[in-house]
């Protein structure tokens, strides 16, 4: 009964260690050691290689004594028939090969220098600590070496929106801690390199930064590059990797123009448009109208064209998923020729030396300039007074020629001029107003 006790804890033991490797569930035949390292490793030609290696010896093949004398074995090509590479009891190895670790303490952690590419191949550990004997067979290691560095990595972590604090972050692999690479990048100068050890026991060098984006950070490209030491720091090999800042933001630098931009008449055709930049892209452009009561909404899209029937103050409102963002008032104010323009004489014949009035009258917007001239006998014209008005609002001018005109057998023509010119300040929605300029020819005293 005791024996078959013995033999039940020892079948538990044996599978509790079956189940500690996949490589070893994966082999068909019983295994005296594993170790613990990653499957799959690359380096740089010309610089080294950090193994972080650990075993578990399967007592079948006898009892390891950490006190006892310790070799780690390197093999390189298969179980079978591999190449003994490194034997750390020996001092004339054929690969550059240090074992680091404590073999005592079951750390079988390895230096592996002076890196060539033909050194790539698969790798076996092995143990030979009398009477135990045992190599990894289950636990092979696959070691490529390149001529070329790997890219770093750059990361962003947090949401790349504007007002949200993000870290930047660019890593590079470290297969060789001793000599780590070198990072530089475009966000900062002289950044602090931080060599990290990994949970797999291999190694990252990072630097980072903190910092609250804005939509000025849109389309940023950040370059990051790993400088990598080679042949004892002789020489060195380079890789970059660039990543574009895609953040998101809310309307902005929204602005309206319009078209024509002057000579507003009444049943013209006018074109507004508006403009903004967001990302992601403005989902919608709404243009108002202010009134008396308030702004009214008076059409959806970029473009907004109408026929003019008054003047009035639009502006336009761009929205996307963040927000929305308002332009400045455009001004629409419309200008009118004159119309229904009348010049109005006496009715009945004037005898010579008494008081006539011309009156000149027309309807429209904006304000005009009047000038009265006289024809004379010989055709030419002669300005007899000038004055205009500054404002659309009902007017009557009065113009007194101090003098007397006499009337002639010769026909003596009057004629009243104008010409409608900008105000100085923009009117507002003015209605058409009647514009009165009268010329009063006085008796002579």
């Amino acid at each position: 009964m005791a024996v078959q006790s013995v033999r039940l804890v020892t079948a538990n033991m044996l599978l509790s260690v079956f189940f500690l490797s996949g490589a070893y569930a994966a082999c068909d035949y019983m295994v005296n050691l594993l170790i613990t390292t990653p499957q799959k490793m690359e380096a740089l030609s010309g610089s080294c290689l950090h193994i972080p290696c650990t075993f578990t010896p399967v007592e079948s093949s006898g009892t390891f004594d950490g006190t006892k004398p310790i070799s780690g074995v390197w093999k390189k090509g298969n179980v079978a028939a591999g190449q003994v590479i490194f034997d750390s009891s020996r001092s004339d190895n054929i690969y550059p090969m240090n074992i680091t670790g404590d073999l005592s303490q079951n750390n079988c952690t390895t230096l592996f220098s002076s890196l060539i590419s033909n050194y790539t191949n698969t790798y076996f550990f092995r143990i030979e600590n009398k009477p135990f004997l045992a190599t990894a067979d289950c636990d092979p290691l696959q070691i490529k070496v390149k001529d070329s560095p790997p890219s770093p990595t750059i990361e962003i972590s947090g949401d790349v929106k504007e007002n949200v604090s993000v870290t930047i972050s660019c890593s590079a692999a470290t297969p060789c801690p001793h000599d780590p690479p070198q990072l530089t990048w475009t966000l900062q100068q002289n950044p602090d390199n931080i060599i990290k050890e990994n949970a797999d026991r291999t190694f990252t060098t990072k630097i980072q930064k903190t910092f609250i984006l804005s939509d000025q950070h849109d389309g940023l490209n950040i370059t990051c590059s790993a400088s990598y030491p080679v042949n004892e720091g002789t020489d060195h090999k380079t890789a970059e990797e660039t990543k574009t800042l895609n953040v998101s933001y809310a309307p902005k630098n929204t602005s309206t123009s319009i078209s024509p931009s002057s000579g507003w008449a009444t049943d013209s055709r006018v074109n507004l448009s508006c403009s903004s930049t967001a990302n992601p892209p403005v989902s919608s452009f709404t243009w108002f109208k202010k009134s008396n009561d308030g702004a009214v909404r008076v059409s959806e899209g970029r473009c907004y064209s109408f026929n003019v029937t008054g003047g009035g103050v639009y502006y336009c409102v761009a929205t996307n998923g963040l927000g929305n963002q308002t332009s400045s008032d455009i001004q629409l104010t419309v200008e009118d020729p004159a119309k229904d323009f009348m010049v109005v004489s006496p009715a009945d014949p004037v005898s010579v030396g008494s008081e006539v009035n011309l009156t000149c009258s027309f309807r429209g917007n904006p304000p005009v300039s009047f000038v009265w001239l006289m024809v004379s006998s010989d055709g030419s014209l002669q300005q007899i007074k000038g004055e205009h008005q500054s404002g659309p609002v009902d007017v009557e001018v009065i113009v007194k020629i101090l003098g007397i005109i006499m009337l002639v057998s010769t026909m003596i023509i009057f004629e009243c001029w104008f010409r409608s010119r900008h105000a100085t300040k923009p009117v507002k929605d003015a209605v058409e107003a009647d514009y009165v300029n009268s010329v009063v020819e006085l008796k002579p005293s």
